[in-house]
């Protein structure tokens, strides 16, 4: 059996601000209405959910060239601007299954935050504007955040094995900190009054 038959061929990849990889072999969109419970403000979601034209507001283009162990998926996140009540748009935010996995973030567009909260008690938030890249360790829920005018494009990378898992914010009450517009239009970070905190064994090691 051919190298290329195990472990895939090379790909050439070129990404751009506006969220597209050349190269790339998958998508996904989310829309707004794929987003209920995300913001606390429901009112608010449901304003914006009724003035909604359906277009995406955050998608990933991605390329996947094997499955084995030791691949990596290398992709781009591109996230819309805007607030849902005094929250800024956001992606749903993930931990991965492989708790111990890490991933790469790399700015390309726009001025976004990584807001990222430890299963044992810490969080932090990393802003990330183009040419600035954020290392988000193993054992990090992670999300991001656009807190900025335009597009809010990153490039990424992490193992292809390494997995998603979706639900562990929503199980929480969401993340410990929101990203708010604060005084003078700059982004905050504020204690969630409706985070519950993280059930240790959600994810598997």
């Amino acid at each position: 059996m051919r190298t290329e038959d195990i472990y895939g061929a090379p790909v050439r990849l070129a990404p751009d601000a506006e969220g597209t990889l050349e190269g790339s072999d998958g998508r996904y969109e989310k829309r707004l209405s794929d987003l209920a419970g995300l913001y606390r403000d429901d009112a608010a979601y449901a304003r914006a959910l009724e003035a909604d034209q359906g277009e995406p507001v955050y998608w990933v283009e991605s390329s996947t060239p094997s499955q084995v162990a030791g691949a990596l998926t290398i992709g781009v996140s591109c996230l819309r601007p805007g607030t849902i009540g005094n929250e800024f748009a956001m992606t749903r935010g993930h931990i991965h299954r492989t708790v111990g996995a890490a991933e790469l973030y790399y700015g390309l567009s726009g001025r976004g935050v990584m807001l990222m909260d430890a299963l044992d008690g810490d969080s932090r938030a990393v802003e990330i504007t183009p040419g600035v890249a954020v290392h988000v360790p193993g054992g990090w829920i992670h999300r991001s955040v656009n807190v900025g005018d335009e597009l809010f494009t990153t490039l990424f990378c992490y193992a292809t094995d390494a997995g998603q898992d979706y639900d562990v914010i929503a199980h929480a009450g969401g993340m410990r900190s929101l990203i708010v517009r604060g005084a003078g239009g700059a982004w905050a970070q504020v204690p969630n009054p409706d985070h519950r905190g993280y059930r240790s064994g959600e994810t598997d090691e």
